[in-house]
């Protein structure tokens, strides 16, 4: 089969279980700015030479995946998403983050004053901060959605900019 399906020449595509949508849906803008987030993180995880973060990126990415597969799913097909054996985004998502909030906090990160991303010429670190700013947008899209998405991909999200930006600084201290 292929990717050209021609499906959505008319200005609508497709969400989980057939539903169709137009591509200025809410959802869908939603979902693009997480598709771009993952975009952002796999230019981050690209540049770390040095496998600072590789793996804690790469499981978040898997993350964002499993956000996107829910996301595209209508609240009233959430059911059949569970049914067909897909995971639903929970509270074990955030945790993870939560602990590298810790993690990175125990190590003494600290900055004072304002961020210029790339000011400190360490590529990894420009990256990471250009997710963290996708990051906040993909979260302001979902919080458009209110009621309709699961509140734990709204706090993961929001966790992942905190991370995104102490990851940046501790980056930055690094080098």
């Amino acid at each position: 089969m292929s990717i050209s399906t021609r499906r959505g020449d008319e200005g609508e595509t497709e969400l989980m279980f057939g539903r169709r949508v137009a591509k200025d849906h809410p959802r869908i803008i939603a979902g693009g700015a997480v598709d771009e987030l993952n975009a952002a993180l796999g230019l981050a995880r690209a540049s770390d030479s040095g496998h600072f973060l590789c793996d804690f990126i790469a499981a978040v990415q898997e993350d964002l995946v499993v956000l996107m597969g829910e996301l595209a799913t209508l609240p009233e097909d959430l059911s059949r998403y569970q049914a067909a054996g897909f995971e639903r985004f929970c509270p074990d998502h955030v945790n993870k983050l939560d602990a590298r909030v810790t993690l990175i906090e125990e190590q003494g990160v600290t900055f004072k004053g304002w961020v210029f991303p790339g000011a400190s010429s360490d590529i990894l670190a420009a990256h990471l901060d250009h997710a963290r700013t996708v990051c906040r947008r993909a979260e302001r899209e979902l919080a458009m959605l209110g009621g309709d998405i699961n509140g734990a991909i709204l706090v993961y999200l929001n966790r992942l900019s905190d991370v995104l930006w102490l990851s940046a600084r501790e980056r930055e201290q690094d080098a």
